[in-house]
């Protein structure tokens, strides 16, 4: 920091800012007041806006309780009916965006 000027310090900025403060009047300590007081309101709201919204809602899974005794057969044919639905969800949700894609002239 050789471009500031002798003495530099956190103290002598501390000693030279009670120097300023000692010399002023009424009108400079009301200012001083109330650049601290607009300061720490900003900081304040950016702390307590932070916190709004940020975390994820809780989620709720559901898990389907099976039977132990199911066979391999009981089993696949599950599967494919879960998986057929997969693919009609995809289908449908690719159908919306086409049908988006068209109104909007893509």
């Amino acid at each position: 920091m050789s471009w500031f000027p002798r003495p530099v310090g956190p103290r002598a900025a501390f000693n030279d800012l009670r120097a300023f403060m000692r010399q002023g009047g009424r009108e400079q300590a009301i200012a001083a007041a109330l650049a601290v007081l607009v300061t720490a309101i900003i900081v304040i709201e950016f702390l307590v806006d932070s916190k709004i919204n940020t975390a994820p809602p809780p989620r709720v899974v559901y898990a389907e309780s099976w039977s132990l005794n199911r066979t391999d057969a009981e089993i696949m044919a599950e599967q494919k009916e879960d998986q057929a639905k997969r693919e009609a969800a995809q289908k449908e949700k690719q159908r919306q965006f086409q049908e988006l894609e068209k109104r909007l002239g893509m």
